[in-house]
């Protein structure tokens, strides 16, 4: 006979019920960047900003500071660094990125391995989402809340940035402005998700869900609704499953993700060959 308690038993659970919010907080902002960074083509400036938190991190805790604010502040000399040395060299963005980012990881590494902490390396690397308390839930509906209010308020002319940075900056808009908004903005759902799912996994948040709604989409308000929904069913969905299968729920809700960008890839393929068929059809 069907168990229907074993159904519900994962919410029966505190630490369960604080990883459901927390995931779907996350999901949010996670889902909304990485429209714009899909579009704008920063994949790999989420990437830098997550790796370059490491030291900020482990610094933070030296000084008996935030590690939010702490992975915020390496997040963002990270980013100002970027832009500073691809503006005065012949380097190309992405290449500068690379450096950037795997030299302040290596150097977070280091201290990591010479200083004793109570911050576990794995749990900053791959996140321990069954270990939080509902302050850090909280800190994660904060952000969530920032990130949606500067979207809200500065939507359209971070659309306009983009899609077309020469013609935002031709018609008036801070342009400075909103490029380090925007960075800031990505440094700090990272912060956010930090602890949730670990600098290595945020990036496939930050990417997955827009990179999978543009290719069903080419509205963009549409492509966040899509994101939006598919970013926070497999969050969800991902630390249910752990629950059964007795795996991270991390990784779970990354496989999730990838489940569907090939689905959704799959599908576009054989759309397009069934349409290039029939049109080779009528013509002939």
């Amino acid at each position: 006979m069907f168990d229907q308690s074993l159904i519900l038993e994962p919410f029966t659970f505190v630490f369960m019920q604080q990883a459901f919010v927390i995931v779907l907080l996350i999901s949010i902002p996670t889902a909304i960047l990485s429209c714009f960074l899909v579009l704008k083509g920063w994949a790999l400036m989420g990437d830098a900003v997550s790796h370059s938190v490491l030291p900020g991190v482990v610094i933070a805790y030296i000084i008996g500071f935030s590690y939010v604010a702490g992975a915020f502040i390496a997040g963002m000399i990270c980013a100002i660094m970027t832009g500073f040395l691809s503006e005065n060299s012949r380097l190309k963005e992405d290449t500068v990125m690379g450096v950037v980012f795997s030299s302040m990881f290596g150097l977070g590494l280091v201290m990591m391995s010479k200083i004793e902490t109570s911050v576990h390396l794995d749990h900053i690397l791959f996140g321990d989402v069954l270990g939080l308390s509902w302050a850090e839930v909280g800190e994660a509906g904060a952000i969530a809340l920032i990130v949606c209010s500067f979207v809200l308020l500065k939507g359209k002319d971070l659309i306009a940035f983009v899609f077309d940075h020469q013609h935002t900056k031709a018609i008036g808009l801070p342009v400075k402005l909103l490029h380090y908004g925007l960075l800031s903005l990505l440094s700090l759902t990272i912060v956010g998700a930090l602890k949730a799912v670990g600098m290595i996994l945020v990036i496939a948040m930050l990417i997955a869900p827009g990179a999978t709604a543009l290719l069903l989409t080419d509205k963009f308000e549409i492509m966040v609704l899509v994101a939006l929904l598919i970013s926070s069913s497999c969050s969800l969905l991902g630390v249910y499953l752990s629950f059964f299968i007795d795996s991270a729920p991390a990784p779970t809700i990354i496989v999730l993700m990838t489940i569907t960008f090939i689905s959704v890839f799959s599908y576009q393929i054989l759309k397009n060959k069934s349409s290039s068929r029939a049109l080779i059809s009528n013509n002939s």
